[in-house]
């Protein structure tokens, strides 16, 4: 290796430390400026709502809850919701064979009916709201 050779590359790594220290001085001074409370309350709050939207898809309305002592619901009601509906709602929801289609229009159709206020779904309703 010649001296030349030697004294070109010591040069180009003299030169990428340079650029090295520069950007670790940026990036300190940006750490620095942050406000390390505001920084844990911005990943607390995503967190919490990443926690909350996968719960919500894991573990929908149809878990156990503690009876709501207000709300008196008799006959049949739409599975996992409080949403009275017939016989023939219950049948034909039955017969949608995969289950997450069969939550997801149940879903749709008991927030359908809250939305307009239906108090009791029928075929027709139900015909309608199961649409997507």
């Amino acid at each position: 290796m010649t001296t030349r050779n030697l004294d070109a590359r010591l040069d180009a790594l003299e030169a990428r430390l340079g650029r090295l220290e520069t950007t670790l001085g940026d990036l300190l001074g940006t750490l620095e400026r942050l406000d390390p409370d505001a920084l844990k309350t911005g990943i607390q709050s995503w967190v919490t709502e990443y926690v909350s939207v996968r719960l919500q898809q894991l573990v929908p309305e149809t878990c156990e809850h503690a009876p709501d002592e207000r709300v008196q619901v008799e006959g049949p009601v739409i599975p996992g919701t409080r949403v009275r509906c017939t016989d023939e709602v219950l049948h034909r929801l039955g017969r949608i064979p995969i289950p997450f289609v069969r939550q997801m229009v149940a879903q749709k159709v008991a927030e359908s009916a809250r939305a307009e206020k239906v108090g009791v779904v029928d075929v027709t309703f139900f015909e309608r709201a199961a649409t997507f």
